[in-house]
């Protein structure tokens, strides 16, 4: 930990008032945590604990993903964890406390040593990924892959999706489409609020339309890293295409039910029940370890080799065409790969990452996973979290 970070830490610990109870209701709690769009996706606060454990099924259109029979059982250790944050020893329960967390899981080596809930959601809430569907996606890519049903990660779009041949993002290859660097002119914080309406919330949303009408170029593709929710999406236009299935019964035939999922999964779709693959998964806790371990295990779970040990090293790698998204390149803290987040420049610790505090972390040399989820982003959690997972790592 730097010196930054101990700064941060005695702050967080002593002088920080945190947004978990700045305001006691700020999130709802009078009203029971409700659900709502009123003010949009996202935006009220007092609606996010609701629609953020299950809500929004209630609310948007979604396909389901079934588990099945076969569950993978994550055996339960209780262990009394504890971690240095500035000055201060603090427990997980004091990490809750200070931060709007609804879910926490840590677990090492298929064992549970914590699992803890805030805002009165329990472990039968699905939780919303946010842009960890992003690396779910990635995942399904892999198998895809390994099947066949794609020739070869540097292939375009377009020659599984005939109706982007002439568009900018059928042109785009796969690598380039999953490592977010398509040359579109794209900005997550701009385009969003464009992007969004016409493909997931308006009365004739379409992801097909709208992938195929963005074809303002930037500069050309494989330059530079440009976080956005295009290159998912025409990603996911390929994986329907070449499987013949919806992504939610694509993940149910080859990861959900593979993996020992225990309980059903919903995913968010557009109007014509496209799946808005760059967000929209809601999964229970243990399930979303549960891929945790799929990516700790080099791609093996419930005793089967889900997703190829190929392409987790592929997820976790960087070549000559990927250099732009390396660690310290994609940003000055973290790295990026096929979809997949990174936290140290040698690959071994990958993240599924998403909007308000979503975190799947992955830590491969001690097969340790952590799960947050939560609703907001503001202040100092991050490297606190990072912390606690530090010192389960060297447990």
């Amino acid at each position: 930990m730097d010196r930054r970070e101990l700064i941060l830490g005695a702050l967080a610990s002593g002088l920080y008032t945190s947004p978990a109870t700045a305001n006691s209701d700020k999130w709802g709690k009078a009203a029971g945590y409700p659900s709502g769009m009123r003010s949009g996706l996202n935006r009220a606060p007092e609606t996010r604990v609701g629609n953020y454990s299950g809500g929004y099924e209630n609310l948007l259109p979604h396909n389901k993903i079934a588990n099945g029979d076969g569950v993978f059982t994550l055996a339960r250790q209780p262990a009394d964890l504890s971690y240095r944050w500035g000055l201060f020893r603090k427990t997980p329960d004091e990490y809750m406390r200070s931060w709007p967390i609804t879910g926490l899981l840590i677990a090492r080596d298929k064992q549970i040593l914590l699992e803890s809930y805030g805002f009165e959601r329990n472990e039968s809430m699905r939780f919303t990924s946010w842009s960890m569907a992003k690396s779910v996606t990635s995942l399904l890519l892999g198998v895809a892959l390994d099947q066949k049903l794609i020739g070869s990660y540097d292939d375009h779009a377009s020659k599984y999706v005939p109706e982007l041949e002439g568009t900018l993002h059928g042109s785009v290859t796969l690598r380039n489409l999953s490592n977010m660097s398509s040359g579109a002119d794209v900005l997550h914080e701009r385009d969003n609020h464009t992007i969004y309406p016409r493909a997931l919330l308006g009365p004739h949303a379409s992801i097909r339309e709208t992938v195929k009408s963005w074809n303002a170029r930037r500069e050309e593709q494989g330059r530079t890293f440009n976080y956005n929710e295009l290159s998912p999406l025409t990603l996911g236009m390929v994986l329907r295409q070449v499987s013949g299935k919806s992504l939610a019964q694509y993940c149910e035939d080859v990861l959900w039910k593979p993996l020992g999922a225990e309980a059903a999964a919903t995913w968010m779709t557009d109007p014509e029940k496209n799946e808005f693959n760059c967000i929209g998964i809601g999964a229970i806790l243990r399930d979303w370890a549960r891929l945790g371990f799929l990516m700790a295990d080099s791609g093996v779970a419930n005793g089967t080799q889900i997703v190829s040990q190929s392409w987790i090293r592929e997820c976790c790698s960087w070549g000559p065409q990927d250099k732009h998204t390396r660690f310290g390149y994609a940003g000055p803290n973290f790295g990026y790969k096929a979809h997949m987040w990174h936290a140290n420049r040698e690959g071994t610790r990958p993240f599924f990452n998403g909007h308000h505090g979503q975190r799947v972390i992955v830590d491969i040399p001690t097969k340790t996973v952590l799960v947050q989820t939560a609703v907001d982003h503001d202040g100092s959690w991050q490297p606190e979290l990072f912390a606690l997972f530090d010192a389960v790592t060297r447990m």
